[in-house]
Order: structure tokens, then sequence, then C-alpha cells
């Protein structure tokens, strides 16, 4: 049995920390992961998505607000590659409460970068990069050359992040790269975001346990991908001799209405008689068009999508009517 690797994740409980956790584990990782206490204390309910692996990982109490916590558990793990993906990751809470995100997303970035560099110098860093960065693009599609324009406190806090990681990598010398990702969704996509939000719609309003789905703004366009792609790239950047920062995209956009078209057709459904638009759901400065070239990934890193928009979004619906004892059979039909 050869040398074991360990990697550290900070968001390990969320979708794409999960999944990552996964891919890990399969490739020999030692994997550790930083959690809330609160997690340890109610893991029913805060860790369902790394359920199946509980008894093959190593969870540590610790705070991203706190940095002796953070510096006490690098020091102690002394990881091979730390993936830094914990965040106030929704864009509406963020405007909510935008002292708190950008407090926890900038803060708890910088700590994770100091203790890396005072305990553990040698570690390779992933940085969760978004492309809310971008916001209002000023050229589409974005590449790792677009100027940042964010429109949130999230993206905000997101640009910082990106450039605390690279400042980091030019000062020290860390091997530290940032991932920008496009949307990327999954079945362990959180409920309060939209695609989410559409499939477990559908699940429930067949179930009869609800009879509409409001939705904010149906054209809104976003680059949507599968997580399972994106956390592969996630490792990627870490096996580079270099460090670098990467757009991850599939490169094409659909708007909120064709994934909710997709999701209704398969239970055959009409969209038009379930779906409520809500103003109120609009966000205060939208972005309207997302699309990412991730030509330099495909280049460097070998990094290809294979989960493509249709399969994603059956997956997802496949998902939230089986936990709600329902099986969708081919063609669109519902069987019980």
């Amino acid at each position: 049995m050869g040398f074991m690797k360990k990697a550290l994740i900070t968001g390990i409980t969320g979708q794409d920390g999960s999944y990552l956790a996964e891919f890990l584990l399969d490739k020999g990782y030692e994997v550790h992961g930083i959690v809330r206490r609160v997690a340890l204390e109610d893991p029913a309910h805060r860790m369902n998505r790394v359920q199946g692996i509980l008894d093959r990982i190593h969870l540590h109490a610790a705070s991203l607000e706190a940095f002796p916590s953070i510096f006490r558990t690098i020091t102690q793990i002394q990881p091979d590659e730390c993936y830094h993906l914990a965040a106030q990751s929704f864009v509406t809470y963020s405007f909510e409460d935008a002292f708190s995100t950008l407090a926890t997303n900038i803060n708890g970035t910088h700590y994770v970068l100091a203790a890396l560099k005072d305990s553990c110098p040698g570690c390779r860093f992933y940085f969760a990069g978004s492309s809310e960065m971008f916001g209002k693009a000023e050229t589409t599609p974005q590449t790792e050359n677009t100027r940042f324009h964010p429109r949130s406190s999230y993206g905000i806090s997101k640009v910082t992040g990106y450039e605390l990681t690279r400042n980091f990598r030019e000062a020290y010398g860390m091997h530290a790269s940032t991932g920008i990702l496009f949307n990327h969704e999954s079945p362990r996509r959180g409920f309060e975001f939209v695609t989410r939000k559409i499939t477990i719609g559908v699940a429930r309003i067949m179930a009869g346990k609800a009879d509409h789905i409001s939705l904010g703004n149906l054209d809104a366009r976003r680059d949507w991908g599968h997580a399972r792609d994106y956390v592969r790239a996630m490792w990627l950047m870490l096996q580079q001799d270099e460090p670098d920062d990467y757009v991850i995209a599939t490169g094409e956009t659909h708007s909120v209405r064709e994934f909710a078209k997709l999701a209704f057709e398969m239970a055959d459904l009409d969209l038009e008689r379930y779906v409520v638009t809500d103003p109120q759901l609009y966000r205060p400065a939208e972005v309207e068009l997302l699309l990412g070239n991730a030509g330099y990934a495909k280049h460097k890193l070998g990094w290809n999508c294979s989960i493509s928009f249709k399969q994603l979004v059956e997956e997802m619906v496949t998902s939230d009517c089986a936990a709600l004892g329902i099986s969708l059979q081919r063609g669109g039909s519902a069987g019980g």
C-alpha cells in the first residue's frame, strides 16, 4: 500500500463537498472535512448528503469564523490538498444579509490560506470561485480574462477570495488555484435553488402535495452543468505542476423556462398550468446572461463535461420523485 494522500474539504456536507469526498475516496485519499459543531450534534438533518460515507471520512468541528479553530485543525491534519468550498452561497440571501455573507466568505478564505501558509505551506489549495464574479459581464462567453463586475455581495465576496488566493500564490509561492465554476446542479442541490425548486415541485405535484410552483424570472439564462463533472475539475487543478485559475462551464445556456419545461415533460405535466411567476422572486440586480468558455480547462486539464443538460434534469426529477415514492416510466408517464 503506497502513500495515502490527505485531503481537507471545507463545506464537505454541501452538494460539491459530498461529491468531491466520494470522488477522492475512490481515488484512495484519506478524506477530512471541517463542519460546524451543530452538524455533529444533528447529523441526520445536517449530514444527509454524506450519510453514506460517514464511516469513511474524518470530520472536525471548527468554525470558519474563528482563525484559531481553523489553524488548530489544519496543523493537526497536515493535508496534502485543501479544497475550500464552504461559503454562504445562496445569492438571494446575500442581498438580505450582506454583512454576514461578506464577513464569513472573505474572512473564512483568508483564515484557511493563512493557516496553510503558516502550518502546512506545501499543501495545494483550491478556492471555489463562481460565475457570479462576472455578474454584469462585458463580453460573452466569459473566460479567465473577462473583467469581473459582481452584482451581489456573494459575487463580491468571491472576487475577494479569488484575489486573496492569487495574492498568496504570488507572495508566498503557494500552489493555490481558483475554479471559476458556472452553475452546477444535482439531486443534492439545496431546496432554495431554482433548479431544485422546480424538480421538487414536479415531484410534489405528482404526489398530490402541491398544485403549483412559484418562480421568478423564467427568461434568466444560465450555463448549467452537473456537480459530479465539476468536482473532477477541482481535483485536476491540484494535480497540475503549476497553480492557475480556470473557468469551468458547459459552454451552453438554457433558460429557467427550458429547465422547467423539460422537468414537467418528464412527468407528462403542462408547464403553463402549474407555474406561477412571482415578481418578488426577481433579484434586485439580475444577472441576465452567464455563459462560460472552458476552453482553457479543456486544453490544460483535459477536462470535459460528461453529463448533458437533459440528463441532469432527468436525474434530478427522477430522484425527487423517488423520494416521494413516485417512479417515472420511460416516456414520462408516472407509475405509483
